[in-house]
């Protein structure tokens, strides 16, 4: 016969899973944009020319723009920023810009009408955008 183990509850086991992790100190932040209108190829390479920089470059390169989705990531950036110092007490002075990303949303499909009675199908196309701020580590080395 096997013996039977004995386990906490699983309100007590929730209990302690969430205090550790609350024990654990947070280095990085997150925000999230859904749905938003524009196209993730386009707003790709925005993003890519942000990814691993400062913040307060990554602020200057999207500022400084002409695209409209340097508009949309600006806004999610400055929501992480806010977010790393108002929910985790982070310093904004030391922040990088550690993950950005596009991801493919949902799509409107509408009818576009052409010659001789036919119809195309024009997709339009939405986007996630998620940005995650994180401290930028000081690493010093001893021999200096």
């Amino acid at each position: 016969m096997a013996q039977t183990v004995q386990r906490d509850k699983r309100s007590v086991f929730h209990r302690k899973r969430k205090e550790e992790k609350a024990a654990t100190p947070v280095s990085q932040a997150k925000a999230v944009a859904k749905f938003v209108r524009i196209s993730p190829r386009k707003a790709r390479s925005v993003v890519n020319a942000i990814r691993n920089k400062e913040v307060g470059e990554a602020f200057q390169i999207l500022e400084f723009s002409p695209k409209k989705a340097s508009r949309l990531v600006y806004k999610v950036l400055r929501s992480a920023v806010a977010n790393a110092e108002n929910n985790f007490g982070l310093n904004v002075d030391s922040l990088y810009v550690e993950k950005a990303v596009v991801d493919d949303g949902p799509r409107m499909k509408r009818l576009w009408p052409r010659g001789r009675g036919r119809a195309d199908i024009q997709q339009k196309r939405f986007s996630h955008i998620t940005v995650v701020v994180a401290n930028r580590e000081e690493i010093s080395n001893p021999q200096e």
